[in-house]
């Protein structure tokens, strides 16, 4: 799941995934930060799920996907945009 906060000169995105699911340490990896895995780590919230942060442009357009233990890349179920095998974020 996607949060969005606009803010007067960027984008606040929070990459939002259940505590468990999957299991282990859990990283977005984008364009943002040049597809490298562990720059934004998942971390857990008092909601009880965890999450990641991530200031981007405003009125940009980002390609994501999450790398979990075992190099098991998968996408964002909530966003209905894709770029090929990524998803797409807009802010």
């Amino acid at each position: 799941m996607l949060e969005r906060t606009q803010r007067k000169d960027h984008t606040e995105v929070t990459f939002v995934l259940p505590a468990d699911v999957p299991p282990g340490p859990v990283s977005v990896v984008g364009d943002f930060n040049n597809w490298q895995p562990g720059v934004h780590t998942l971390e857990p919230r008092k909601d009880g799920k965890r999450a990641v942060t991530v200031a981007l442009p405003s009125a940009s357009t980002h390609s994501f996907r999450y790398l979990a233990p075992g190099d098991h890349w998968f996408n964002d179920e909530s966003t209905s945009d894709d770029d090929g095998p990524n998803s797409r974020v807009r802010t």
